[in-house]
């Protein structure tokens, strides 16, 4: 049974930087489609970015395009989320999912919670002054 444990959140100002990393056991990230998600306070759980099993294909929201990358390191099993220029929109619990295993699983957008079957515990991002 696949597992994943984010870490790397905290408390971060505006323009600001984290690394999210998204740990994982018990499967091959090679073979799964992995997702970033947020859930803001009184908000829907969103996607931010996910990344195709082979890893040739990333999207984006949109209101992370061309602040947050995704990526992974087979070696380590692990995916990273880089965030930069960080807003205070961006506050939210982030989890990182994953969809699989397959030997091609791509991404529909930026993901979709119901296409992940493997979640994370979450990890809390606040982006405050």
């Amino acid at each position: 049974q696949l597992q994943l444990v984010e870490s790397g959140g905290g408390l971060v100002q505006p323009g600001g930087s984290l690394r999210l990393s998204c740990a994982a056991s018990g499967g091959t990230l090679g073979y799964y489609a992995i997702g970033w998600f947020r859930q803001a306070p009184g908000k829907d759980r969103e996607g931010v970015s996910c990344m195709s099993s082979s890893g040739g294909t990333t999207n984006y929201a949109d209101s992370v395009k061309g602040r947050f990358t995704i990526s992974r390191d087979n070696a380590k099993n692990t995916v990273y989320l880089q965030m930069n220029s960080l807003k205070p929109e961006d506050t939210a619990i982030y989890y990182c999912a994953a969809a699989g295993p397959s030997l091609l699983r791509l991404c529909v957008g930026p993901g979709r919670a119901h296409d992940f079957g493997f979640w994370g515990q979450g990890t809390q991002v606040t982006v405050s002054s």
